[in-house]
């Protein structure tokens, strides 16, 4: 999905609008180190970050730009990409990796999964290339934190939780020795889904470069409560937030992904006791909604201004 000039004034004038929601006129996301990850509005980074700005929100979250993963990204486009987000004023929360998104070892969840690397498919053999490469990335991006995951999701996530809680200690060891903080997401599809879950394992761990990345959406679709109970599980552990919401399909019953402010998560609960405790981390909207017309950007300007409201 392109953006079109027309796009572009359409945000432009409901950015505008939407400021005098803030103290001010001036901050829409209330002091929140608020961003997007880019690719849920286009993989153009260019026509994201005129979206993002012109909303006066001043970070974003990457993981893919002009149609290619960060990890196989050639050197031009990260140049380009760098360019854009100094020019813009806009600063890099986190590298969306996609490191331990993939089967753990001797068990095929995903039974067809490639290795082949130079397309983006990455398994287990690539781990030690693909942390590095996340590394020499934070580092050119200029941000500390990469984001990771806990591997496919078994049948009995308890079975192989030892193996993942030494694997990522060992990532967390090796980060540590890069000046790199690796933030884990809960993730629904992986062994760790919930904030429960979550907070489990970082507190086993207990490494400073594994810390979270607090998901709510993610939570629901588990049936945990995200908030309060997933957050009291990671309350404190976490540098970064991916913010989406979630309502139940009349028709189906089924979960669905909605415009943020249009679900069932507490979000109002959630950003005033993310304001209580005076949280200085960042976090992004990772819209996943999508409108009956499958528009992307208007998709994320759906949910942005539902958040600009929640907040």
């Amino acid at each position: 999905m392109q953006l079109t000039r027309r796009d572009v004034l359409k945000g432009a004038a409901a950015a505008g609008a939407l400021s005098s929601l803030a103290a001010g006129g001036t901050d829409p996301a209330h002091g929140f180190h608020l961003g997007i990850i880019t690719d849920e509005l286009t993989s153009n980074l260019e026509e994201a970050l005129t979206f993002i700005t012109d909303y006066k929100l001043h970070w974003c979250e990457l993981r893919e730009v002009w149609g290619k993963n960060l990890m196989i990204a050639p050197q031009e486009d990260l140049d380009r990409a760098k360019k854009l987000l100094a020019d813009r004023g806009v600063h890099v929360s986190d590298i969306a990796s996609p490191i331990f998104k993939w089967n753990i070892p001797g068990v095929a969840t995903k039974p067809n999964e490639k290795h082949d690397p130079a397309t983006g498919k990455f398994t287990e053999e690539d781990s030690d290339a693909t942390l590095e490469k996340s590394f020499e990335l934070a580092r050119f991006f200029d941000t500390k934190k990469v984001r990771i995951f806990s591997y496919w999701r078994v049948p009995d996530p308890e079975k192989v939780y030892p193996r993942v809680r030494d694997r990522l200690a060992k990532a967390a060891r090796l980060a540590e020795k890069n000046g790199i903080v690796l933030v884990l997401e809960n993730e629904f599809e992986c062994n760790v889904g919930t904030g429960k879950e979550l907070g489990r394992i970082l507190r086993d761990v207990n490494s400073p470069a594994l810390r979270g990345v607090w998901d709510p959406g993610n939570a629901v679709m588990l049936g945990e409560t995200p908030f309060p109970d997933g957050y009291q599980a990671v309350k404190g552990l976490f540098p970064h937030m991916h913010i989406k919401d979630a309502r139940k399909n009349a028709q189906t019953g089924k979960i669905e992904w909605a415009p943020v402010g249009g679900g069932f998560i507490d979000f109002k609960g959630q950003f005033a006791a993310l304001h209580k405790e005076k949280y200085s981390g960042t976090m992004s909207l990772e819209t996943h909604y999508r409108r009956p017309d499958g528009n992307k950007v208007e998709s994320t300007r759906e949910s942005l201004e539902g958040l600009f409201k929640v907040v």
